[in-house]
């Protein structure tokens, strides 16, 4: 489902002492953490080429929101380490101050055809925050690299 509301900027890459980090912004949660997850995938790899021909659901529970958010980054990291899939649109049945249903789209990349730009290790809580603004939302989160 597309949502009509938008926001200028879906993310920047923000430098961080031996590491990187993103900052998504969105209208409501739910484009904050897809704009995170895109974040993520263009550290990766260049995100042009990558179709919405597979399609893989995730469930997570935490404590907070914060600890959501990284947790849901860490296990699109998963699936990209053991599949090498990367996502590209994200729906979600359910995102609450602690749990996340989704179903996320995109396609196992191939080596040859696609450049890996760098290895991200792990999404980290170090300087994790979810900020409401007055035309929305932003999230930072720092990856390890």
């Amino acid at each position: 489902m597309v949502d009509a509301r938008r926001v200028e900027k879906t993310f920047e890459i923000i430098d961080h002492t031996a590491d990187i980090g993103i900052i998504s912004y969105g209208a409501d949660i739910e484009q904050v953490f897809s704009n995170a997850a895109r974040g993520l995938f263009s550290l990766i790899t260049e995100l042009d080429d990558i179709k919405e021909d597979l399609q893989r659901e995730i469930l997570l529970s935490s404590q907070d929101r914060e600890s959501l958010l990284v947790e849901w980054l860490n296990e699109l990291l998963y699936i990209f380490d053991v599949e090498h899939m990367v996502f590209i649109r994200f729906e979600f049945d359910l995102l609450s101050e602690n749990e996340v249903k989704a179903r996320c789209f995109g396609n196992k990349i191939n080596p040859a055809k696609q450049k890996i730009k760098r290895e991200v290790k792990a999404a980290t809580y170090h300087m994790v925050a979810i900020n409401k603004e007055n035309n929305g939302y932003n999230a930072r989160v720092i990856f390890d690299i």
